[in-house]
């Protein structure tokens, strides 16, 4: 018998929060519930690391960043660390990756056999942090404009690419029905939206009336009252640089909203060629993001944050033919696809393998024929931050840890928003040590940061010496190392490419960079 297919649907910056399969009441994203109606949905799905580049590499080795020496969005994963793709290859899957997978270096395929569309970002080590700098250095532009300048636009620049992708996609599944019947497929298409900036088409714009778009649930926190790491990205993203009013961050709301949709229009054609080829009976859909969006809960937008719109991603996975649960509470995160898709693929209950990955197959799950280690581990220690943070949820308890400054602990099943920090309470002592033992288990702050500061240094190195040649771009047409945003400010790059073309808010005089 073949073995089945595998499509996995990917978002870029999609909040679990944000999707009405999460209980969202009003973004419109009905693609993603019918999947969500014929598979199993995740209602605890957690990101290892709420940054682009080591959540991808985390995802697809089934490691922890920082376990596999991944600091930020300027480092490369090593080409001696095997993938999903490398895994199912060696289970006769023909692997292939369209879109954004934001590999750093000169291994731009990490095992897939084919790899069909360019990727959207720098390859090379442009966007390295400095931590010595500070919290003020941010390589990738990121700042506050895209609140400021969020809205309707008729193209952007993460629209051509998504629509290239959408294209590259669909079309290769009707060449794996054609020429590629007698073996099983991964097919891995990676959008960038609804990454930020905050801008969508007319018709998404529409769906959505601009009355009803709330506002954060969490209002802005004050500086004064904000945790370390909180402070440490206010600055990073230009927070003190531009006055986000009341509209723009209704308006950005908005405008992100029709973006979660534009992405669900694509999951409904990727899920309608599935069936006019009739591969849906014999295909294993998962959808997915590589981290969430804080969407302006507690006043801070983008990711890098431990909170629930940042960390939380959403995770449906439709198994045809197989009877599962439709909804798993326990805590899962993108470490468990890679042993979760090499069980579907045919190697058992893979414990043999189980000394190479952090995760832990979720067929058990799905199926309720197992118990589960209900803990899910996050981390962070790229741009925007000056130490090593770390976050481990256990059960209902979340610790966040900030090295060198206080920790947090919250009790989501009493308080759902993360107001009351409990670290201190004596009711919560013991919980609190306990957790943070859990959190330092193979995990040490001094090292990684002593690590982060080296690898910053020799990579800024090599960038300034180089001129960041070679780029590394991974190139499908003769230009595309030209393409997207190459080597340059990411935000700027953007919103230049957004038609009609918005002319940037000033900044504020009030504090120089």
């Amino acid at each position: 018998m073949k073995k089945p297919n595998i499509v996995v649907i990917q978002a870029d910056q999609m909040s679990a929060k944000a999707l009405s399969a999460y209980g969202h009441p009003l973004v419109k994203t009905p693609n993603i519930d019918r999947l969500a109606e014929n598979g199993t949905v995740f209602q605890n799905a957690y990101c290892n690391f709420p940054l682009c580049v080591p959540s991808r590499a985390s995802m697809l080795a089934g490691r922890y960043a920082n376990a596999i020496n991944v600091w930020d969005n300027a480092t490369e994963m090593s080409a001696s660390i095997p993938t999903i793709a490398h895994w199912l290859r060696q289970l006769n899957y023909h692997t292939v990756m369209a879109g954004k997978m934001h590999f750093i270096g000169p291994d731009q395929l990490h095992g897939f056999n084919e790899r069909i569309t360019t990727d959207i970002y720098p390859s090379n080590f442009a966007w390295t942090p400095d931590w010595i700098v500070g919290e003020r250095y941010r390589p990738t532009g990121i700042n506050m404009r895209a609140v400021v300048d969020a809205g309707i636009c008729t193209r952007s620049l993460q629209i051509d690419y998504d629509e290239e992708v959408e294209f590259a996609g669909i079309q290769k599944l009707y060449d794996l029905a054609r020429y590629n019947s007698d073996n099983p497929f991964l097919l891995w298409i990676s959008f960038t939206h609804p990454h930020s900036p905050y801008v969508t088409l007319q018709h998404h714009w529409d769906l959505y009336s601009h009355d009803e778009v709330p506002m954060p649930t969490v209002p802005e926190i004050s500086l004064e009252d904000m945790d370390q790491m909180s402070r440490w990205l206010y600055y990073a993203h230009g927070g003190d640089l531009h006055d986000v009013t009341d509209e723009h961050i209704k308006t950005a709301r908005h405008a992100y909203f029709g973006m979660c949709s534009y992405i669900d229009d694509k999951v409904g054609r990727i899920l309608d060629t599935l069936e006019a080829l009739k591969l849906d009976s014999e295909t294993v859909v998962v959808f997915t993001s590589d981290h969430g969006e804080m969407l302006g809960e507690r006043g801070m937008w983008f990711k890098q944050a431990f909170f629930e719109w940042s960390a939380a991603v959403p995770l449906i996975i439709s198994m045809p033919g197989v009877q599962t649960r439709g909804e798993v509470s326990e805590l899962v995160s993108l470490v468990d696809l890679l042993p979760t898709f090499v069980e579907i693929g045919g190697a058992g209950s893979v414990t043999a393998e189980r000394q190479f990955w952090d995760g832990h197959s979720l067929l058990s799950i799905m199926s309720g024929r197992a118990d589960w280690d209900n803990r899910v581990v996050s981390e962070y220690t790229g741009e925007g931050v000056n130490a090593p943070c770390r976050m481990v949820r256990r059960d209902d308890l979340k610790l966040i840890y900030t090295h060198g400054h206080p920790s947090m602990l919250f009790d989501l099943s009493s308080d759902p928003n993360e107001i009351e920090n409990l670290i201190d309470h004596p009711d919560y002592a013991q919980d609190a040590a306990r957790m943070h033992d859990e959190l330092m288990e193979n995990w040490n702050p001094e090292f990684i940061h002593q690590s982060c500061l080296d690898s910053q240094r020799q990579r800024q190195i090599i960038q300034k010496a180089t001129d960041g040649e070679p780029s590394w771009a991974y190139c499908v047409r003769f230009d595309d190392d030209q393409r997207f945003v190459r080597n340059a400010s990411a935000v700027g790059t953007k919103a230049k490419a957004r038609y009609p073309f918005v002319e940037p808010t000033p900044f504020l005089e009030r504090r120089s960079q």
